[in-house]
This record gives C-alpha cells, structure tokens and sequence, in this order.
C-alpha cells in the first residue's frame, strides 16, 4: 500500500466511501503524498510524454495558430498569454520561439502559468526564465486585458465524478474498503435531471467533469468581455459514455487503485460539456491530426529534414505520431473558444 492509499484507506475509516473527484484530488494533488507535486513525471524517466515533449513542431504550430488569431483579433496589446498546466514549459519555449518574429506580438504579451507543481514550477523557470507570472488557479489572471489561452493535457487531469444508471434514478461510484484493502462501490439510487439529459441507457456509466467546466466557464467569462481565445488540446471524445479513468505509471497502463499517489490519473475529456460550459464563446472542434495538418505540420517537417537531414527519419517519425489516426491524429481533439462572430479559426474546417 502506497502512503497515499494508507492516507485514503484512514479517511474513509473516519468518514465513510469517498467519490472519484475526492480520490483524484488527492491522488494527484496531496501535497505530502500526491503525485504532481513530489515528482516530475515527464520524458523516458518519468511515466509519460506529451505532445511538445515528442517535437519542437507541435509548439510552432501552437503558436502559430495564437498568432494568427491575435493578429486576427486586431493585435491588441497589452494581452495575457497564458498556458495551462505547462509541464516543463517545452510548449511555451516553443510558442515563443515561433511568434518572435510576429510583430508586436512579444511587446504585448504578458506571460502567465497556471501551475500548482513546485517541481514543475522549478522547471519551467529553468526553460523560460523569470519573466513568467505564476498562479495557482485561474481566479487570478488579468481580467483587465485580452487573454489567449493554451491548455494542452491539462483538462484530462482535472477530478471526475461517475454516475451509473438504475432504472430512472442514478447511484454515484464511490470509493469505500473490503478488508482493509480500497475497493469499488455504488452509492444510493438518487434522482439527477441534469444527467437525465444525457440519453443513457440502464447500466451505462457517465462521467462528470465539474472541475473542468468550472475553469471553462471563468475563462470565457473574462475573454467574451476582454477578448481573447482558448485552445484546448487533449483526449477524449464530444460526448459519449463509458469508464474512462486511468492510471499509468513508467509509460505503462495499470489498475487506477493500484498504486495511487505514484501513478498519473486520466479521464477522457468531454468536449461537449466544456463547449456548453463556456457558452458564451463559440466553439470549433476538430481532431489533432486535421488541425495540425490544416496548420502545415508537413510542409514544416520537410523544411526541417531538408535543413537537417541526419533528423529526417525522427522528423518522420515524429509527425506520424502526433498526426497519424492510429497514434495522436484522431484520439487527441482540439477545442477552440472564442468570441461569437469571429471567422473560423485557422486549423479547423
């Protein structure tokens, strides 16, 4: 048993079954016993790797794409530029080193990180220097000025409740212990009209993202009165049902009770109740492989294996697996908020 299950298996001795979200929560963020805060979990010696972890090229067309919609925008200046969850600031270092040559875009741009990990943190000013602004939640960024928003894997961290349907009526997955030992269970049949909306069958299981919406709703508040966009890339699906919490430790799947506290924890993102969530803003959606496609990920990765071709095959190799639909390109989605009347985005159809 983890130090952290001992921690969870003494809570519920004291005060009873627990639900997924307070089971994520502490898992990931405890600060004594958590995952994110004692470790840096990224690249072949952690336990996972993201999308600017596999090549410079995702971050340039991340970039890219905050740049033609700030110029888009009228080039407002100031403006917040702003990442959410940014692991060792490899997105942001490429974000800027692509729009350096954007004019007034680096003038304008006040950088700012919504970051919890002291680890992480650590990191990020080793890449990025001590010119960002750093917050704990997003309550604090600048509500005075446009806001350009990326969140790439950040949203699939965030804590999930999950329902299951009986008959009309709904009962919550809880965490309790079976001889001493953390276990699954079912709380007490309870109606809920807001799942009710969802269309599930008997016995299907729905996840909540309450967290996520939350943060989705604050930010579209200040961008539909300051200006602004948000770009959202992670996994998951628009809708749908289904299971979906995950635990994975050295780049391998494991059972999600297996090793809480020293395992990442996931759940597919739905990108319907975040969309709904930030209403006031419209959305455009598209997989990773088409938006980054739609951006010129190829045409970049030829110019680079023709400038270095010794890295010709890795540039391949690294464009099939943020594009390919049997790698990243259909799994991974792309969410873009942002004011109602704005022209489509580029990336998306």
């Amino acid at each position: 048993m983890t130090p952290l299950a001992r921690a969870l298996a003494e809570e519920i001795r004291l005060s009873g079954p627990i639900d997924v979200a307070r089971f994520m929560a502490r898992a990931l963020n405890d600060p004594e016993h958590g995952y994110y805060p004692t470790r840096d979990p990224l690249g072949a010696a952690g336990d996972f790797t993201t999308a600017p972890e596999i090549s410079q090229m995702f971050g340039e067309m991340v970039g890219l794409w905050l740049a033609t919609v700030w110029e888009g925008a009228g080039r407002p200046s100031p403006f917040a530029l702003v990442e959410l969850g940014p692991g060792r600031g490899t997105l942001m270092a490429d974000i800027l080193r692509a729009t350096a040559r954007v004019p007034g875009f680096h003038h304008g741009a006040g950088l700012h990180l919504v970051e919890t990990s002291p680890t992480l943190r650590r990191a990020q000013a080793a890449r990025l220097g001590p010119t960002p602004t750093w917050h704990e939640t997003i309550e604090t960024l600048p509500s005075d000025r446009p806001l350009f928003v990326v969140a790439n894997e950040f949203f699939d961290a965030l804590p999930i409740r999950q329902f299951v349907r009986d008959g009309q009526h709904w009962r919550e997955r809880r965490l309790g212990l079976s001889d001493g030992a953390l276990s699954w269970g079912l709380g007490p049949a309870e109606p809920n009209p807001e799942l009710d909306r969802r269309g599930a069958p008997d016995g299907a299981l729905v996840e909540i993202g309450r967290a996520a919406q939350l943060i989705a709703a604050g930010l579209a508040t200040t961008v539909a009165g300051t200006g602004g966009a948000i770009l959202i890339l992670d996994y998951g699906a628009w809708d749908g049902t289904g299971d979906t919490l995950q635990a994975v430790r050295a780049h391998a799947p494991e059972p999600v009770l297996a090793h809480p506290g020293d395992a990442d924890l996931t759940a597919h993102v739905g990108f319907r109740w975040l969309a709904e969530a930030a209403e006031p803003l419209a959305a455009q959606f598209a997989p990773q492989g088409a938006f980054l496609t739609a951006l010129g990920i190829g045409e970049r990765a030829a110019a680079l294996a023709r400038h270095t071709p010794s890295e010709a095959t890795a540039l391949a190799h690294a464009l099939e697996r943020l594009t390919a639909p049997a790698e990243m390109g259909t799994l991974f989605k792309v969410l873009a908020l942002l004011p109602k009347g704005t022209p489509p985005a580029a990336g998306f159809a």
